[in-house]
């Protein structure tokens, strides 16, 4: 298959997790011996932070506008399928181009779709509109439950379907290294979470003093007040995660607003800590307790209660090791790419079947 993406960023993991969600699924749809494309917008901010500059499994071209991205007409008509990722700059104007241009399935993946469509509802339509969801033959969302019923119904999208993040184990996995931290946050600031974060992770840092804590992730704002034993990371690269969790006895998952309020929203962090069978400490939303067991696979927290009570006394490793099962078992790079094609190739009969009505 000749595929060719167009996202916020694979060559940059600064400030965003699309870049290691692209990164894994990509990889793992080159060894199925698939031609891969990707497409990402020149911009400034991704530029003067890039980790990966030129990926071993795909093409990576930038473009500075929408003009410049017609020079890439040919491989976006001839391919089998383009696929626009959520919040690439002018989205509404290149999924026109992607739908007007391609010849093959066309498809959306939306790696924030709860972010999506609370925008959408407030007519913000800074990369997704309702004039465009219905041109694409699938919308692949990174949250399933009701939102996919939803996205047919009021959104008129031909087939929504749940393509959840997932996670490369060659590059998450256990590393022998000492504990440096018991608790361990990976994320950049977002208003919406900072509130849970504190909950869940500065009370009981100022409860338990003896315990070591880190928060690593940029944009944090300058007047935080940080306890004594929270240690602060700017920002911890790909090629610093496993050993990040390696060292924590226990990590945290955050969920923004949207994404607790939709549920079934799995963050790809989820599955990374897994896969390095780190203990995860978790918000608490609809359908979690269907992608891991509550207290055999993961720690289910409202409150600093919940959180203390982890840290001063469950099996850590035990939970770490069920947790890193579940992950291998359903959550890799390589199952999801699975489910991808076969996205992909109903799609295709269903385009195939419209045109010839």
């Amino acid at each position: 298959m000749k595929l060719v993406v167009l996202g916020l960023s694979l060559s940059s993991s600064w400030g965003n997790c699309h870049a290691t969600t692209f990164r894994a699924l990509l990889k793992a749809f080159a060894v199925r011996g698939h031609d891969i494309l990707f497409l990402e917008r020149d911009v400034p901010w991704y530029r003067d932070q890039r980790d990966l500059a030129d990926p071993s499994y795909c093409q990576l071209c930038f473009y500075d506008d929408l003009d410049d991205l017609a020079r890439f007409t040919p491989e976006i008509a001839e391919a089998d399928a383009v696929i626009v990722g959520s919040y690439v700059p002018e989205g509404v104007a290149v999924a026109r181009f992607v739908q007007e241009t391609a010849g093959g399935t066309t498809a959306v993946y939306d790696i924030d779709t709860p972010v999506t469509l609370a925008k959408l509802a407030r007519g913000d339509y800074e990369y997704l509109s309702p004039e465009v969801i219905p041109g694409y033959d699938v919308y692949l969302s990174f949250t399933g439950g009701p939102t996919l019923d939803l996205l047919e119904r009021r959104y008129r999208s031909p087939a929504a379907r749940a393509l959840y993040c997932s996670v490369d184990p060659n590059a998450y996995r256990p590393l022998e290294m000492p504990k440096r931290w018991d608790l361990s946050y990976l994320g950049t600031y977002s208003p919406d979470r900072q509130p849970t974060l504190e909950r869940l992770l500065l009370e009981p840092a100022r409860a338990l003093p003896h315990r070591r804590f880190v928060v690593a992730g940029p944009q944090y704002p300058a007047n935080i007040q940080w306890p004594a034993n929270v240690e602060r990371i700017e920002h911890c690269p790909p090629a610093d995660h496993a050993a990040f969790y390696s060292a924590s006895r226990f990590t945290l998952n955050v969920t923004r607003a949207d994404m607790i309020a939709a549920g079934w929203s799995p963050s790809v962090r989820l599955f990374e800590a897994g896969a390095c069978a780190t203990s995860i400490v978790s918000d608490v939303w609809e359908g979690l307790d269907r992608i891991f067991a509550p207290d055999r696979e993961i720690i289910l927290a409202r409150g600093p209660e919940q959180v203390i009570a982890a840290l001063e006394g469950a099996d850590a490793t035990a939970l770490g090791q069920a947790a890193q099962a579940r992950v291998l078992a359903e959550h890799t790079a390589a199952i999801r790419v699975g489910e991808l094609e076969q996205h992909l190739a109903e799609a295709s009969v269903g385009k195939t079947r419209k045109s010839a009505a």
